[in-house]
């Protein structure tokens, strides 16, 4: 299993059900999993610091990337346990699944940082 399996795929769409001017720092902040308030308000200092370009950004966003609105139980990144009243027993058996999957990549990138191949690939970057 390599680092594309265990991202999940997901796809960016503007926030109509939580916008103010097209949605898309709503759409941003869902993306990236960040607070709305702090993606709105690096969105303006954008617009004073880089006025021309952040609004061509800003308009090209909204008319090229479809509006969706997005219900509680389908945000980005929830499984089924946080959608829901989850019981113990589900909720650690997704940590449980989450920490195996971290205890792999991270032998993974032990065993590549200890083999002779890293090292062979550390001699060709300081070349």
């Amino acid at each position: 299993m390599n680092t594309y399996e265990t991202v999940r795929p997901r796809a960016f769409y503007r926030r109509a059900d939580n916008a103010m001017l097209g949605g898309v720092c709503s759409g941003i902040a869902n993306y990236f999993d960040l607070n709305l308030r702090v993606t709105r308000f690096l969105a303006v200092i954008a617009f004073f610091v880089a006025m021309p370009m952040a609004v061509i950004a800003y308009l090209a966003i909204v008319f090229l990337v479809p509006a969706r609105a997005i219900g509680k139980n389908e945000r980005r990144g929830s499984k089924d346990w946080r959608a829901r009243r989850a019981t113990p027993e589900e909720m650690a058996s997704e940590v449980q699944s989450r920490t195996r999957s971290l205890d792999r990549r991270l032998a993974r990138l032990e065993k590549y940082i200890t083999s002779r191949r890293y090292e062979l690939d550390e001699e060709f970057r300081n070349l």
